[in-house]
């Protein structure tokens, strides 16, 4: 997999982005949703995700595959706080449900902390779902478990589930 950091928003990329986040959402990515999804009901998350990258207060970091299309991407996301500047939330990390099970995540991961350490920042964070095993990926990372809001994310009427706080320490 080849990385590219802030690479172009053309129509085409935009288009596969949405492509990669319904098929991953569908697969059973927690990435915003929950359950079956449209590219319609991705399109305007998207877009304001797109937003932030295009204004140059994200980042945007796309895994290519051999055919270089879009099989896998992560956002570096601003708190646009000033007194935050110093860390960046990881989001929207995925990788196609074809590419899973090959270390392209870990991969994917690896090189964002590459970025975040290149970009002088003292730590990245990122939330996930609880229940989904998602603690089991990021820990061999580095990342810790710093914080949990219990039943914070309710995924179904009766299901709630705890957002995971974790953080990677990049001092």
């Amino acid at each position: 997999m080849r990385f590219e950091l802030d690479p172009e928003l053309t129509d085409a990329v935009r288009e596969q982005i949405v492509t990669l986040w319904t098929d991953a959402s569908n697969a059973g990515g927690s990435i915003g949703f929950v359950g079956q999804v449209t590219r319609g009901d991705v399109e305007p998350v998207a877009r304001a995700a797109f937003d932030g990258i295009a204004a140059g207060i994200d980042r945007l970091l796309v895994g290519y595959d051999e055919d270089g299309a879009v099989a896998a991407m992560l956002i570096l996301v601003s708190q646009r706080f000033a007194l935050s500047e110093h860390w960046r939330t990881v989001g929207r990390v995925m990788v196609h449900p074809r590419r899973q099970g090959r270390g392209e995540g870990a991969a994917l991961m690896r090189e964002g902390e590459r970025i975040g350490r290149a970009m002088g920042l003292a730590g990245l964070q990122i939330t996930v779902r609880g229940g989904m095993g998602l603690e089991r990926f990021y820990g061999p990372l580095g990342y810790r478990e710093v914080g949990r809001l219990p039943g914070a994310l309710r995924v179904a009427p009766g299901d709630d589930r705890d957002e995971v706080l974790m953080w990677l320490d990049l001092s």
